[in-house]
């Protein structure tokens, strides 16, 4: 057999093959997804709260929301006593107790005795202790966060990790793994000026406090169960009257007045919850002023609206060969939000080629007012096959999607 021959025979075998896929390949095989486009939602009407000229504030939805509004400064601040509230979720954080629960005893050394009469005598905020008093976990909580005690700080503090240097050590590391940078804590009572904490971040905090079981019953709750039956000045109330609930009020010179807070509005049967720390406020009055504005504003920003009505489009499917859809959530999502602040919106797509109007074709998932909820996402019009002549016109999109469906 001659060279011109073989070569001829092999090219022709190879033609055949190659007609031999082409068909089943173009004919039957499977077509390429549409592409999938977010679409925005149209924006609404609001305004976005109001919060203090003076000073460093900003508020949230949740501990992991973004701050919905800031304002003054953004750099990191002396916080006062609210260094005391990372305290405690950091020895909670070791010591987890449920609401109800009075934890394990604390014993009171000379240390800790010694440590309470030096703060005493500087004038700072203490709890009287004994040498040999016995407190439980609970009872240093509500000394720490309703008493605003400097001496209970430390001594939980070297309670739960064997000193304060060790406790500054844990402290980094629970405020690194929660993405907290913004706050740097030097001492466990707020008092050094180098404990310092950006207000977005000392906002999270707040909700990070009200969300933690303990704590929200120590908030809530009347003191009991002290040695002594010792009682507490409690430094937290505020406003109560308006919807607020204090985690931290406090004041130094270095710091200002500050406040941690959540700011609860009753919706129908639901509760909206909006956290907040304002920081640096020059007076008393001023701090007031602002609180009370902003809950006024809260009182018709928010409502219980749809978040995403019934019908709105959020993604728009194009295909190679040239058609258009749209997918529209399939349920109305109604919670209680700020009205100014737009919902969080994620979408989770199912490879699409073709379908019929109301078909399923995904998810939204729906965040705001520190929750989330899934509606189904529902094609609005048909999409149709391109028919035989586009594939066998169009090879090469149909036959990559033939060879990605065989991997």
């Amino acid at each position: 057999m001659g060279v011109g021959r073989g070569i001829g025979i092999a090219a022709g075998t190879l033609a055949i093959l190659a007609v031999g896929l082409y068909g089943p390949a173009t004919l039957l095989g499977p077509l390429p997804d549409a592409t999938a486009t977010a679409i925005e939602p149209p924006a609404e009407a609001g305004s976005a709260p109001v919060l203090p000229e003076t000073g460093a504030s900003a508020v949230t939805e949740g501990a992991e929301a973004p701050a919905m509004a800031l304002s003054g400064d953004t750099e990191p601040v002396p916080m006062a006593a609210a260094t005391k509230v990372v305290t405690a979720l950091v020895v909670l954080d070791a010591h987890p107790l449920a609401a109800d629960e009075e934890g394990d005893v604390v014993p009171i050394t000379s240390s800790d005795f010694l440590s309470y009469r030096d703060y005493r005598a500087a004038g700072a905020r203490t709890v009287t202790v004994y040498t040999d008093d016995e407190w439980t976990e609970r009872g240093m909580l509500q000394a720490l966060l309703l008493g605003s005690s400097n001496n209970h700080a430390d001594t939980l503090a070297r309670w739960a990790f064997g000193s304060v240097d060790d406790y500054l050590v844990a402290a980094r590391a629970w405020l690194d793994e929660r993405g907290l940078r913004g706050i740097r804590v030097a001492d466990a009572t707020g008092l050094s000026s180098e404990s310092v904490g950006t207000a977005a971040d000392l906002a999270a905090v707040s909700a990070l406090a009200l969300t933690d079981p303990a704590v929200d019953s120590i908030l809530a709750s009347e003191v009991t169960g002290l040695p002594s039956r010792r009682g507490i000045e409690n430094t937290t109330t505020y406003l109560p009257d308006l919807g607020v609930t204090g985690v931290s009020r406090s004041y130094t010179d270095a710091a200002g007045i500050c406040l941690l807070f959540r700011l609860s509005v009753d919706v129908g049967e639901e509760t909206y919850d909006l956290y907040g720390a304002f920081l640096r406020q020059p007076d008393w009055e001023t701090l007031e002023a602002t609180v009370t504005a902003l809950a006024q504003q809260a009182g018709t920003a928010v409502v219980d609206a749809p978040l995403v009505a019934e019908g709105t489009p959020l993604v728009r499917f194009e295909t190679e060969w040239g058609e258009t859809v749209t997918a529209s959530v399939g349920a109305s999502v109604t919670r209680p939000r700020w009205l100014a602040a737009p919902p969080t919106i994620e979408t989770t797509l199912e490879p699409l080629v073709a379908g019929s109007p109301g078909r399923v074709v995904g998810s939204a998932t729906i965040s705001a007012g520190g929750r989330t909820t899934t509606a189904p996402l529902k094609l609005d019009e048909r999409l149709d096959d391109p028919g035989v002549l586009w594939r066998i016109s169009h090879p090469i999109p149909v036959i990559a999607a033939f060879l990605d469906d065989l991997q």
